[in-house]
């Protein structure tokens, strides 16, 4: 039977593969899902040089920090969010007990 002296011993030979924080941590811009902020970005960058209005001017990019700041309360709350909405609406409400769609009850 081993002694407890030894099990730091058989602790310390373990191989250990060092994994870095970037390939496990969410894709964020701004503190927001990547892909939201640049989408709203690039809305709000057409309103505002398609009307080309001070006024245009002014309410893209009150939208655009108003949209962020509200991407960014979500990313806070889960940044995985979107992902998991997106699978959530291809789920059909229903689902047949068969095998494949195409056999009959």
């Amino acid at each position: 039977m081993p002694s407890v002296a030894s099990m730091p011993e058989r602790v310390s030979r373990l191989h250990r593969v060092r994994i870095h924080r970037a390939l496990s941590r969410p894709n964020l811009l701004f503190g927001a899902d990547r892909e939201l902020v640049l989408v709203t970005g690039l809305a709000s960058v057409i309103l505002i040089f398609v009307v080309l209005t001070w006024f245009s001017a002014m309410f893209g990019i009150a939208i655009w920090i108003t949209i962020v700041g509200l991407l960014r309360l979500m990313a806070k709350s889960d940044p995985m969010m979107r992902t998991v909405y997106l699978r959530h609406i291809r789920y059909r409400p229903h689902y047949r007990p068969t095998s494949t769609p195409w056999r009959a009850y």
